[in-house]
């Protein structure tokens, strides 16, 4: 089992969702965070004085998985969040040792 994290632009949420979906993810958690990269920020204009945005506007989406939905997941999410510019996001994937279904007790893939 994998936790896959993806953040990506806000604007490009409902493409990823329903990539993932048609992928055969059946869940996901979704966070709006700030962050930077590269980019670092960018400077704006309002009322006439100019100030700097640290934190620019995120979406983290966490989607765990069984192995073999791994690649197809990554595919979709690059697929759908890709608009070939700088802050296009980025996507980590972290070992999931164990996955506990609290109302049922479930566990492992059967909990996902």
């Amino acid at each position: 089992m994998k936790l896959i994290s993806a953040v990506v632009k806000p604007f490009r949420l409902d493409d990823v969702r329903n990539a993932l979906a048609e992928a055969g993810v059946q869940g996901m958690t979704v966070t709006e965070v700030k962050g930077f990269g590269r980019q670092r920020g960018h400077t704006e204009l309002y009322r006439g004085a100019e100030y700097v945005v640290d934190f620019l506007p995120k979406v983290k989406i966490d989607v765990a998985i069984s192995d073999d939905l791994v690649e197809r997941a990554i595919e979709a999410i690059v697929d759908a969040a890709k608009t070939g510019k700088v802050g296009d996001g980025k996507i980590f994937v972290t070992s999931l040792d164990e996955v506990y279904r609290i109302r049922t007790g479930e566990t492992g893939d059967q909990a996902i």
